[in-house]
């Protein structure tokens, strides 16, 4: 007994003895903090989204700081007036930067979708993408298990009634973290100023594609064929819009008037 009570001894001293060693060693060889690296990330949103190319908020609050290279405007969701901020602490030129929001390109809701089978599993789109590309018969569109809903740092995506995922405008920032995580690849950031955008990732030709979704994109190309500004084209059976040309020179949407599922669609929606 005495011999083990020895022994715990021991090892509490030497554990002691190098907690102490430890402890002088990072207060001796310990580097000062830039404090203007703590106000940098102080007024940044601490949605650790990664969307600025960093592992997190502190790590660009430390390369806005310390790299000149770094400009201050990378913060995604801070938009315009965090990065005034940071480049007023930085001594740095805050470039305009255009908004933008996550937008979903599928209506595959609980009517418009056909079922194909019954899935018993984990509630994980992921899990679901790898059992026969989900049980929806479309294996282009939403699993609608959530998993860009519970990704999202800023709150700004919920589940529908409709079994999809509903974007908040007023609350989106852009950060394109439903984008990464989507496992359809379904989210795109949309300008606000973009006055149409294509609601359908389905690749398969027409009859296929309304077999399984009543809203999804046939491939017909008529929103292409009634677009006089090239916006428009058939990529593998879908239209793609090019958002950059449809701002600029589209001053009627036109394309929408002959869309027979209506999965070419209005965006509306302001800047926040």
């Amino acid at each position: 007994m005495e011999k083990a009570f020895l022994i715990i001894l021991v090892l509490v001293g030497v554990g002691a003895f190098f907690g102490l060693i430890l402890a002088l060693a990072d207060k001796k060889f310990a580097m000062a903090s830039n404090p203007l690296i703590d106000e940098v990330e102080e007024i940044l949103p601490k949605g650790q989204c990664g969307a600025c190319g960093f592992a997190g908020c502190r790590k660009y609050a430390e390369a806005v700081v310390e790299d000149e290279a770094v400009p201050p405007n990378l913060c995604v969701p801070g938009k315009a007036a965090v990065a005034a901020k940071v480049a007023e602490l930085t001594g740095k030129k805050a470039e305009a930067t255009e908004p933008k929001y996550a937008h979903l390109k599928c209506r595959g809701t609980l009517t418009a979708a056909t079922v194909a089978a019954t899935y018993e599993g984990i509630p994980d789109c992921a899990a679901v993408k790898i059992v026969q590309g989900g049980p929806k018969g479309c294996k282009f569109g939403c699993l609608g298990f959530g998993n860009c809903v519970r990704a999202c740092p800023f709150g700004a995506l919920s589940m529908g009634e409709a079994g999809l995922p509903v974007v908040d405008k007023e609350i989106c920032t852009g950060c394109g973290k439903c984008v990464s995580t989507c496992p359809q690849a379904l989210f795109v950031l949309a300008s606000f100023a973009a006055p149409v955008e294509v609601e359908c990732s389905n690749h398969d030709k027409g009859a296929v594609a309304r077999k399984y979704c009543q809203n999804a994109c046939l491939g017909c190309g008529l929103c292409m064929k009634n677009c006089p500004h090239g916006a428009i084209k058939l990529e593998r059976n879908l239209a793609v819009v090019d958002s950059a040309v449809c701002r600029k020179k589209c001053h009627e949407t036109t394309c929408l008037a002959k869309c027979p599922t209506k999965a070419i669609r209005t965006l509306t929606g302001k800047a926040v």
